[in-house]
This record gives structure tokens, sequence and C-alpha cells, in this order.
């Protein structure tokens, strides 16, 4: 899988940050659905990869708890980097609580979590009650 992500990051836009981040979702049906991150001068208007992933995934006809597993990779750092706040707070609406999510140096690490050990006190339609 690492050698998938570190191709697909070449794909990144990142001309701010020079930080690419790719990220290949593996759905229940086995299909994988590519994201990059996509920076914009309007930092705000930017995307990250894990979103850019499921947003993909979405758009394509998979619905919330069609999702096995995510891989993600910053192919320009040594350290293993995991998800930002805004997307835990997506991958917490989308995914089952026991969805694997892998995250990767470019070195090669591994941090293998849990949806639930990422986003241990997710805000959901309950909390909008």
């Amino acid at each position: 899988m690492i050698d998938k992500l570190k191709e697909l990051a070449n794909n990144s836009y990142s001309p701010y940050s020079h930080f690419r981040v790719a990220t290949i979702l593996v759905m229940k049906d086995g299909v994988e659905i590519p994201g990059v991150n996509v920076e914009n001068a309007a930092y705000g208007s930017s995307i990250c990869s894990e979103r850019s992933a499921i947003l993909s995934a979405i758009s394509n006809g998979y619905k919330k708890g069609d999702f096995k597993e995510l891989h993600c990779l910053c192919a320009d750092s040594d350290k293993i980097s995991t998800s930002c706040f805004a997307c835990r707070q997506v991958i917490s609406e989308l995914f089952d609580k026991d969805v694997k999510c892998f995250f990767y140096s470019n070195t090669g690490e591994v941090l293998c979590v849990t949806v639930e050990e990422l986003c241990p006190y997710p805000f959901g339609e309950d909390d909008l009650a």
C-alpha cells in the first residue's frame, strides 16, 4: 500500500506547504478510492487528502458505513502524521467505529488505529438534539 500512496502523492497540489499527502480508502466491496491534498492561496479553501477521498467516495455513490480501511501517507515527512480534526470529524460521521486507519511515514513506519481510537469523543447527530 505504501508504494501506491507514494505514487499517488505526486498528484498532490501543495505549492504552499510543500507537504504532499495521499489517502487511499478501501471500500467494503474492495474498490480503492484515492485522494490527495489540494491547497489554495486562500488557505481555508484547501482540502486534506482524507476528505478529498471521502468526498469522492460519496460522490461515486458510496454511503455511510461502506468504508473498510483508510490508508494515509505524508510523503514529505519522516514522521507519522495523523488526520487533522476536520478530517476526524468527517471520518467519525461516515465510518464505523471499528474501521482501521493506517498512517504511514515515508520511511515505512505505520500506525494502525481504529476510528474509535482516532476519534474517542465524536460529535454526531445525537449531539444536535
